[in-house]
């Protein structure tokens, strides 16, 4: 039976824990989720075997999310002077000792699945979603580069951008919940900030406006949704619930639960008295219900 067809029970966030912590219910939902993912790879492994070996040494022979993690980013992040066992010792000690590392991790999972409807399970996610293995990554160098470890910080920045074409810098600040869709040449620079619950498609710049130094990248609001080849440049703040429409280049703030379309970015509803929408755009991937109010849209 393939994956996407089991019946996945009800995940305990669901469910009301009375005298449980808010700690225990995170550690309680990772390894609900840990237990989907194991589950998920054996079907894939009875289903497929010639992928048996692979579901082993990635999933199935690990005890833990952080584990099986830690490896595979290990392995897919090596090169030939970068070992990937000095690369699993790296991020296991990372994730073993930050438990909002490895929630931050679950939420990630939890938001590919739920919005992408590409995203067949868990496991598909851990293994095959490089805008995931990207972010995870990004966790340790960005917990790195707070430690003043920065030469190792860029190194993996590094490694990060030529092996998913993703490239974050390790200063740079990311929620959790985060998707980035397909995330192909997504660019977040240095001094960025990116909200909890936030969706970002494929080649989306999150850049300066210069030379200028100091605090100069977006600031991304919870739940807010950028579109394919987006760009947002400079200190600007993008508001909570907020929408960018694909290929809109954006230079000011853009006000809370608001749609930006163009190039130049402009509200639609107008600059006055723009459209506001209830929905949160991040978590309903709703890229394209504006167009019904934009009155000068023309084929």
């Amino acid at each position: 039976m393939p994956v996407h067809d089991l019946n996945m029970p009800s995940h305990p966030t669901n469910i009301t824990m009375s005298g449980l912590t808010p700690a225990a219910v995170e550690i309680e939902d990772d390894a609900w989720v840990w237990g989907q993912i194991k589950a998920e790879a054996r079907l894939d492994a009875e289903s497929e075997p010639a992928l048996a070996s692979y579901l082993y040494s990635t999933i199935l022979s690990h005890s833990s999310l952080p584990r099986s993690l830690s490896f595979h980013l290990g392995n897919k992040l090596c090169s030939s002077t970068l070992l990937s066992t000095l690369l699993y010792d790296l991020f296991l000690n990372t994730f073993s000792s930050d438990q909002s590392i490895r929630s931050a991790t679950v939420a990630d999972l939890r938001a590919a699945r739920q919005r992408d409807p590409a995203c067949t399970s868990f496991s598909h996610c851990l293994l095959n979603y490089k805008g995931f293995l990207a972010i995870q990554a990004h966790r340790v160098a960005h917990r790195l580069w707070v430690q003043n470890r920065k030469p190792i910080a860029l190194a993996l920045h590094s490694r990060i951008a030529d092996v998913f074409a993703v490239d974050i810098h390790p200063a740079a600040r990311i929620g959790k919940g985060v998707l980035l869709d397909h995330a192909t040449g997504v660019v977040i620079g240095e001094t960025a900030v990116v909200g909890n619950n936030v969706s970002i498609l494929h080649h989306v710049t999150l850049g300066g406006t210069g030379k200028m130094g100091g605090d100069r990248h977006p600031k991304i609001g919870d739940g807010v949704l950028i579109g394919a080849g987006a760009t947002v440049l400079g200190n600007v703040k993008i508001g909570e619930g907020a929408k960018i429409g694909a290929g809109s280049v954006v230079l000011i703030d853009v006000p809370p639960r608001t749609t930006a379309v163009g190039n130049p970015a402009r509200l639609v509803g107008g600059k006055e008295q723009p459209n506001v929408h209830e929905d949160v755009p991040g978590e309903s991937m709703d890229h394209t219900s504006f167009i019904s109010q934009w009155s000068d849209y023309i084929i």
